[in-house]
């Protein structure tokens, strides 16, 4: 079988157990790369995760991991994101 690597860019990846990181995501055969990854400690939202698709909050909390591979099978969902309003952020 062949493996194709898939690039989605700045996206939130949502894991199982929890995990949920925003970076570069890149999908490249059962595995899931997301560059320069934070992990999104604490939403700060009102209105759920997706309202981060438009930058983080004022009370978004962040911890910067470095290069996070996950299995695919770990992933519950890729959420693109508005990458202006992430400038600076990633």
């Amino acid at each position: 079988m062949e493996h194709k690597c898939v690039l989605t860019g700045p996206a939130i990846v949502v894991l199982d157990r929890g995990f949920v990181y925003v970076g570069n995501a890149t999908v490249d055969g059962d595995w899931c790369l997301i560059a320069n990854a934070k992990n999104i400690r604490y939403w700060g939202t009102n209105n759920g995760l997706g309202e981060l698709v438009n930058g983080p909050t004022k009370d978004t909390k962040l911890d910067a991991v470095g290069n996070v591979r996950a299995p695919l099978r770990a992933v519950i969902s890729i959420i693109d994101v508005v990458a202006e309003k992430w400038n600076g952020v990633l």
